[in-house]
């Protein structure tokens, strides 16, 4: 079953997890979602990472307790750089490590505020590659010389994301010696990778607020998350040899 609960700090947290439908060992993926929350996009994201060979595994970082101070709570911890959501993201790194059909190897994908939380989680040296998709960067930018690979995308056209940041988190990481591919797409602004689930009548509103979903980068921005996800997530040839384990289950919840 996709909806799950896994072991944290503060307690036991929902999730959801997403399972390649394909034998592995599989390269896991945290996914951070959006100030929204678990949405039906959040798990599109993590079905798709997993149709692609990723074992995918979105925390619900507002599952805990009441809603509304669990969102109060994660908005903090985005912009104070601690609190509970860092053990939380944590805690899912290490489930997908214990699943025996896990290749050893974790990635990290974010959008939004999720993005911001990546950001932050990259240099700790916890996670093999990091995915942050218009993600605003710590407050001080020069940890990210420490970073894991990372791969992200902004819109010039982004009115929550300041302009220049993508240039800033390029330079940053040219200067630490961090393999990168940080991409600034011309046309578009935030949210171009996400997709609201609003009616269509909507997308004038969304357009105006400039947080509308644009297929053509939004493919463009996943083609490069998967290249970089497989070369940096990828078994080894050692690890591939493991493909005959009996276990083949993730673990129940």
């Amino acid at each position: 079953m996709p909806n799950i609960t896994y072991p944290a700090p503060a307690g036991a947290l929902p999730g959801y997890l997403a399972t390649p439908p394909t034998g592995g060992p599989w390269p896991g993926v945290v996914v951070i979602q959006d100030v929204r929350g678990m949405t039906t996009d959040l798990r599109r994201i993590s079905d798709r990472l997993a149709s692609e060979g990723y074992l995918a595994l979105a925390p619900d970082l507002y599952g805990r307790g009441s809603k509304p101070k669990c969102v109060i709570a994660t908005v903090r911890a985005h912009f104070a750089d601690a609190g509970d959501a860092y053990d939380d993201i944590v805690a899912a790194r290490n489930y997908l490590l214990s699943i025996p059909r896990c290749n050893g190897r974790v990635g990290i994908i974010g959008f939004c505020m999720g993005a911001g939380f990546v950001l932050q989680m990259a240099p700790r040296g916890i996670f093999d590659a990091a995915a942050p998709q218009y993600g605003l960067a710590p407050k001080n930018i020069d940890v990210l010389e420490n970073s894991c690979p990372v791969v992200a995308s902004y819109g010039a056209k982004d009115r929550i994301v300041k302009r220049g940041s993508a240039s800033a988190l390029a330079a940053t990481l040219a200067k630490g010696g961090v393999v990168h591919d940080v991409k600034e797409y011309p046309t578009v602004g935030h949210s171009f990778m996400n997709k609201s689930g609003l009616p269509s009548q909507f997308s004038v509103v969304e357009n105006l607020a400039g947080l509308a979903y644009s297929a053509p980068e939004a493919e463009d921005a996943w083609a490069r998350i998967f290249a970089f996800f497989k070369a940096h997530l990828s078994a080894t040839d050692e690890e591939s040899r493991l493909d005959g384990r009996e276990d083949d289950d993730a673990p129940a919840s």
